[in-house]
Order: C-alpha cells, then structure tokens, then sequence
C-alpha cells in the first residue's frame, strides 16, 4: 500500500554538544558527566557497558539516551515518525542509542522490545540498520 499523504521531511538533530570531545577520545563518564543531553554519549557508554558484559548498566545507558535523543527529536519538528538519516552525524546518537538498546534488551531476555527498537531503526534509517544492526 501507498502512502497517497507523502513521508514526512526528514529530521535532522543539531550538532552534538559532546561531539568534538568525544571524537577526541576524552573519557565517556566525564564527557557524559559535562554533556548529559549529548544522545552520542549515552550511546557509547551503553556499547562500551554491553562490551564489557555489563548488560543492566548498558541497558540503563542505552534507555536514557534513546529517551534523550526522543526528547530532541519531538523538539526538531520529529512528529512518532520518518526518517531520521543516518548520513547525518548529529542524528548518530539516536540511531545508536536505538540499536544498542535493542541488543541489550535481547541480552536481559526482553525478545519483544528487542524486536520492536530494531525495527523502529529499521524504519528511521534503513542505512543505519545496515550498519548497526546487520554489520
């Protein structure tokens, strides 16, 4: 079935306030501690939690980026729905954050949410799933 309405534009998150110190390599607790709202930073502190088979602590980190990065997309016009671009850096922390929740939901047993973020990814950003998800 067709969509006669169109697919919403695309949202596109303003730079990461983390983003420059985390490319630094800074250390993620402290950057995280400075820049709670950087979506990028939960993310990574997630993967790097799920690394190191911390799976409650990644699950945590994961969760309150996810609903960060939530937070900043209704506040970029984000309407539920639409794509949410992968090629655009700013909106990695999302899509991150979505795809390591995602695992660490399968790794506490929670097969639905699992199922449910990785195809929420999926329909943001076929691209980002490809990378994330399917790697």
């Amino acid at each position: 079935m067709t969509n006669l309405l169109g697919e919403p534009p695309e949202t596109l998150l303003p730079e990461d306030p983390a983003a420059e110190r985390l490319a630094a390599g800074d250390p993620l607790e402290d950057v995280v501690r400075e820049h709670p709202s950087s979506t990028l930073g939960w993310s990574l502190m997630a993967q790097a939690a799920l690394d190191e088979g911390r799976d409650v602590e990644g699950y945590a980190y994961a969760r309150t980026g996810y609903h960060r990065a939530l937070d900043l997309l209704r506040r970029n016009g984000w309407k539920g729905h639409g794509p949410v671009p992968w090629s655009h850096q700013p909106n990695r922390g999302f899509l991150r954050s979505l795809a390591v929740l995602a695992t660490a939901s399968e790794r506490l047993g929670d097969e639905p949410e699992a199922h449910r973020c990785r195809e929420f990814l999926r329909e943001s950003s076929p691209e980002a799933y490809a990378e994330l998800v399917q790697a």
